[in-house]
């Protein structure tokens, strides 16, 4: 398998789809470990979060001390050029590993 390249300032993907990618694969992820992932602040992946549960992206449910993170997979894309697209089929695409 080739290596992936190394970062060169940007991205193809939001980090809007890069939360969405590390929730999908790890429903009790941390925050904290989102952040890391990713490459932002724990904050910034707080509002992230907290935009997608309002849009209806995702429901958080609090378990003990951590929460849970559930993608909506049949959330439409937004954009007009991708809202014939679901949230599934991009995570299917980039976020299975």
């Amino acid at each position: 398998m080739p290596e992936a390249p190394a970062p060169s300032g940007w991205t193809f993907l939001t980090n809007h789809t890069h939360v969405l990618v590390c929730l999908a694969q790890n429903e009790a992820i941390t925050l904290r470990e989102v952040a890391a992932q990713v490459g932002i602040t724990e904050r910034a992946v707080h509002a992230i979060v907290s935009a997608l549960e309002e849009e209806g992206v995702l429901t958080r449910t609090r378990e003990g001390q951590r929460n849970r993170y559930k993608i909506n997979r049949h959330y439409r894309l937004r954009h007009p050029l991708e809202s014939h697209r679901k949230i599934g089929d991009l995570l299917d695409l980039v976020g299975e590993r």
